[in-house]
């Protein structure tokens, strides 16, 4: 078997993109889920078995990706389309979602770190080393102590 005939079979049949987009989408799914479980208190095996699942779907989503090419008419099987129809044109639409999702998540990132920070906080904050003066008392029967 010729693996030059099969990564470019892989990459005709949109196996790459397939792989890249599952996993992105299943990172963004695990990230929510640990993060907004906790909030509505499901219990730690649900993230459990969101992931479980994500695992389970990545090489049927592969095998799927393999064997079924979506065209403007449907879903149909790989060998039942002609190779003309599969070729088009590149767009190169995806660079324009990356750099607007990298911006959207930089400017949140930084409207989180330093965007809701209040200015009177800091003034009603007491100072972190500090002295305490308190009255010393003998309690002791015996005065010579004192």
């Amino acid at each position: 078997m010729n693996f030059n005939n099969f990564f470019a079979e892989l990459k005709r049949r949109h196996v790459y993109k397939v792989a890249v987009a599952y996993a992105v989408v299943g990172w963004l799914l695990v990230q929510v889920a640990t993060q907004v479980f906790p909030f509505f208190e499901i219990p730690s095996w649900g993230v459990r078995l969101i992931v479980l699942a994500i695992v389970i779907g990545f090489p049927i989503a592969l095998v799927i990706a393999w064997a079924f090419e979506l065209t403007p008419e449907g879903l149909k099987r790989t060998e039942d389309v002609p190779l003309a129809v599969q070729t088009h044109t590149r767009s190169h639409a995806w660079i324009y979602i990356v750099i607007v999702g990298a911006l959207l998540s930089v400017g949140l990132f930084m409207l989180g770190r330093y965007g809701f920070r209040n200015a009177s906080s800091s003034a009603n904050e007491l100072p972190a080393k500090s002295i305490a003066v308190l009255p010393f008392e003998s309690l002791s029967e015996d005065k010579s102590n004192a």
